[in-house]
């Protein structure tokens, strides 16, 4: 049994001009590489995506929810930021 399966696709002349330029300057060897990798490429930022919503942005809301009292409102924040920066500029 095949361990591919063939597709058939549409690309806009620009992509498709892109595709051609990496097979013909040798960075692929055939423009189904140039796409297998572009697909790789997807899965892999989906999954980095994915992985930093459950774990630090999931994380930080279920702080904010437990304690809201710990959370800054913009002005606040602008203020802590001069205050540091202030202290930098005294630092040097």
């Amino acid at each position: 049994m095949r361990k591919t399966e063939q597709f058939s696709i549409t690309l806009p002349k620009e992509m498709a001009a892109e595709v051609r330029h990496r097979v013909e300057s040798g960075l692929y060897a055939t423009e189904s590489e140039v796409l297998r990798d572009g697909l790789r490429t997807l899965l892999a930022r989906d999954k980095a995506l994915e992985s930093w919503l459950n774990g630090r942005v999931a994380a930080a809301y279920d702080a904010y929810k437990a304690h809201p009292e710990n959370v800054l409102d913009g002005e606040e924040v602008k203020a802590r930021l001069g205050e540091l920066r202030a202290s930098r500029k005294r630092g040097k």
